[in-house]
């Protein structure tokens, strides 16, 4: 059996040599497996070669049985001008007779590779790019030149694209940006750089990649194989917040001849909270006038912190008893500390503050604490300005007393008010708010007495409120006010009376000792102890009465009958005389009279049927009277309701329907109808209808043709061919004409019917006046036109 070998070019396996300093292990395995195929063609192993024929044609015949050839190898990016070399297929069966002839097929054959038909030899013909392809698959076979038979079987073999360093190593992701907070301890992790490079990872070293530091010493340091960069000592925000690095990364682990790339990393440093803040001065001077109001800013003092965001964020503090007079709050936007009036001051009692102030770091960082605390103070002197104050009230309300009654002119309180400033001026006092209050009261304006103008009275109003102003004399604008209460102090000047008036009835047959009504009493007048009222009969009414009064102790009495019977005939009502007397000093007495009237009934009073007696009794009717009266009253309003309904039916109009409805009768349309009663031959829409366009044209003057046609009518019937011409060129007429009205709705009268004694009545026909008429043939008609002809006779002998 016959072997098939493939030898590679010897300038390809030392060209392999020289460009890795290590060998991988396909190329060792491939190149062992080589050497083994000629060790069996040696004469040496001639004699076993028999035996191991099948075996070796089992290797030549890869692609049938599975066997993969380790391939051959061309360089990429050789340029020749003539084939250059690969490798060699060899047969054992050649004898170099040249009967032998290798074919080459598959990818590129006959176009990048071709064989030297006679020896074997494969060459490349074109510079190859491995990244573009990588390798090329290939099968070689050996034949008979004179029988065209194979005399080996076909063989799969890879020429694989051996790699050059011919790409540049690329940073696809930068520029780069980091940032890491500063004071980092050296040996933080920044970021991390990666290059690519287009050359092959698994073939030498065109694609090691070696990152090396050209800028950023010696703040930062990169680490050659990963490009992680890293702190190589703390920096300090404050001093420089960003840093520019260079990295660069060379293929060929940095050897002579490799090529490299470079990439920028921009490292922001962040802040933290390691400076603490500072006042920008150890003491600050500020001044308040004394007329300050509460709340004013005083000033402000300003903390300076090198940091920045919320590690600069600071509060500010008042420490000591200078707290109840001011306060500070933080502006959170500028960071100052405001000084803010928290009670108001007063020059001639303090003249100079000095408070101290504290600022603190809002957050602090626990790491930075032994380098001493985030906080600093200053002091603060604050004098207070001397101002021309209004005049101030020893009270800020005022509260007295008067009696109600008090004679005109009667003290009712003083009032006083003083400049607080040191000149000490005079003030002038008055009274403000309404009329009304100044006619009740005065004031003395150079010593504040407030006296009455007039009696006051506790019932009209308990409480008076006046507003006072004092006034500097030599400065009218600065001007105080306080509030005086006034109580008006009551005295009993007002009796009991009744609250309201009684409706009292007793039945006429009601029995002694009954109760009639329960009474009870009001009092203007305010009492101290509470009301108490005692009720009695007057003096005038205490031996005739046919009543007594019952005191209940309860501020309320009762009123009871004395006798049974009575009588409405005889006495319709009773007017009893009551005595009420409070418990004021001194007591006063009222005596109220209560009307007690007599109700026909038995024992018990209902109160709307007395009433209606009461009334009866009073207009002096009786119940039939008045039923009586109330019937006659409601006839009329019946005789009235139908005279008005009968008005207004006859003013109602016969047609109910609205105006435009009486159009219904007079359309326009292209057939005859049945005349002026049919409604339903038409569509009243088309009345309606906007769109429809009216063409006006003359119509033609007939009055000439009815004198004629009516002279014909006399003397035929309605039957005549006359009159059906006449009704047929109307009617033609009408439909020609778009804005004529239906003949069937317009009545005409140009024809009279035979027949009639009394001939026409038409003066179509007549040419002549009204005067030159006789009417004397109106005698002849008989009864029914008498009338008739003796207006006609009357008005022509008036006219001669």
């Amino acid at each position: 059996m016959s072997k098939l070998f493939f030898f590679s070019s010897s300038s390809a396996d030392e060209n392999w040599l020289k460009e890795g300093s290590s060998m991988n292990c396909s190329a060792l395995l491939s190149l062992i497996l080589m050497l083994v195929q000629l060790w069996s063609c040696s004469p040496s192993t001639q004699t076993h070669s028999a035996q191991n024929t099948d075996q070796s044609f089992t290797a030549v015949r890869r692609v049938k049985r599975g066997w993969v050839w380790e391939p051959l190898f061309a360089t990429e990016e050789q340029t020749s001008m003539v084939p250059v070399y690969v490798g060699q297929l060899k047969s054992d069966l050649d004898k170099q007779d040249g009967n032998l002839k290798y074919i080459l097929t598959g990818e590129g054959a006959g176009s990048i590779f071709i064989i030297d038909e006679n020896n074997g030899k494969i060459y490349v013909t074109q510079k190859l790019d491995r990244e573009k392809k990588a390798f090329y698959t290939l099968r070689a076979q050996a034949i008979n030149r004179s029988t065209q038979l194979p005399v080996e079987p076909e063989s799969e073999f890879i020429i694989k694209v051996r790699d050059v360093n011919d790409h540049e190593p690329q940073f696809l992701d930068g520029p780069y940006v980091a940032t890491v907070p500063e004071m980092s301890p050296e040996g933080t992790s920044v970021t991390q750089v990666t290059a690519t490079d287009g050359d092959d990872p698994s073939y030498g070293n065109s694609a090691r990649l070696l990152y090396s530091l050209i800028q950023g010493q010696p703040y930062f340091s990169v680490e050659p194989k990963t490009g992680v960069i890293r702190m190589a000592s703390q920096m300090d925000r404050e001093t420089k917040d960003q840093y520019l690095v260079i990295i660069q990364a060379k293929d060929m682990v940095g050897q002579t001849g490799a090529f490299s790339a470079t990439a920028t990393v921009t490292i922001n440093l962040s802040d933290i909270n390691d400076n603490p803040p500072k006042f920008q001065q150890r003491l600050y001077y500020m001044s308040v006038s004394e007329e300050a109001p509460v709340g004013t800013t005083v000033g402000k003092v300003f903390a300076e912190d090198s940091d920045i965001g919320e590690n600069a964020a600071m509060n500010y503090f008042i420490e000591g008893d200078s707290s109840d007079v001011f306060d500070i709050i933080t502006n959170n936007e500028t960071q100052e500390g405001i000084i803010l009036l928290k009670k108001r001051v007063d020059y001639e009692s303090k003249r100079r503050y000095s408070i101290r102030a504290k600022v603190v770091n809002r957050y602090i960082d626990d790491r930075f604490l032994k380098e001493g605390p985030f906080e600093d103070k200053t002091i603060i002197k604050i004098n207070v300005e001397d101002a021309d104050e209004p005049p101030v009230f020893t009270l800020e309300n005022y509260v007295m007393e008067i009696a109600e009654g008090a004679m005109s002119g009667s003290l009712v309180g003083v009032v006083t008010a003083r400049d607080p400033d040191d000149d000490d001026c005079p003030v002038r006092y008055s009274i403000v708010h309404s009329m009304h209050l100044k006619r009740l009261f005065s004031i003395n304006e150079h010593n504040g007495t407030i006296i009455t103008t007039k009696p006051l009275d506790r019932e009209i109003a308990s409480w008076h409120n006046i507003t006072v102003t004092a006034t500097e004399t030599r400065n009218a604008e600065k001007i105080s006010e306080a509030n005086v209460y006034i109580q008006v102090l009551d005295v009993n000047d007002h009796a009991p009376e009744f609250p309201k008036y009684y409706e009292t009835f007793v039945c006429e047959n009601a029995v002694s000792g009954q109760l009639i009504q329960s009474i009870s009493a009001v009092d203007q007048d305010d009492s101290a102890e509470g009301h108490h009222f005692y009720f009695s009969l007057a003096q005038e009414a205490t031996n005739n009465s046919r009543f007594t009064v019952k005191d209940n102790q309860d501020n309320t009495a009762g009123i009871f009958t004395a006798k049974s019977g009575f009588r409405r005939q005889e006495q319709f009502s009773f007017y009893l005389p009551i005595l009420i007397l409070d418990n004021g000093t001194p007591p006063l007495t009222s005596t109220n009279t209560l009307t007690i009237t007599v109700c026909d009934c038995d024992t018990e009073v209902n109160t709307f049927y007395c009433r209606y007696g009461a009334f009866m009794y009073a207009m002096g009717l009786s119940t039939e009277a008045l039923v009586a009266v109330l019937a006659c009253i409601l006839i009329l309003l019946v005789f009235f309701l139908a005279i008005v309904a009968i008005r207004q039916q006859r003013k109602k109009s016969p047609f109910s329907e609205k105006m435009e409805e009486f159009r219904e009768n007079i359309v326009r349309y292209d057939d005859e109808g049945g005349g002026e009663e049919d409604t339903e031959a038409f569509d009243i829409s088309a009345l309606r209808t906007r769109t429809v366009m009216r063409t006006h044209k003359p119509r033609k003057n007939v009055t000439a043709e009815i004198h004629s046609l009516y002279r014909q009518s006399l003397q035929v019937g309605p039957d005549s061919t006359i009159f059906r011409q006449f009704i047929s060129e109307k009617l033609e007429e009408a439909n020609a004409d778009p804005s004529a009205p239906p003949y069937d709705s317009l009545q005409t009268y140009a024809f009279e019917g035979t027949g009639s004694l009394a001939g026409s009545l038409s003066s179509l026909g007549s040419h002549t006046s009204d005067a030159d008429q006789s009417y004397d043939y109106l005698t002849d008609w008989g009864p029914p036109f008498k009338q008739l002809a003796g207006m006609y006779t009357s008005h022509r002998s008036g006219a001669d």
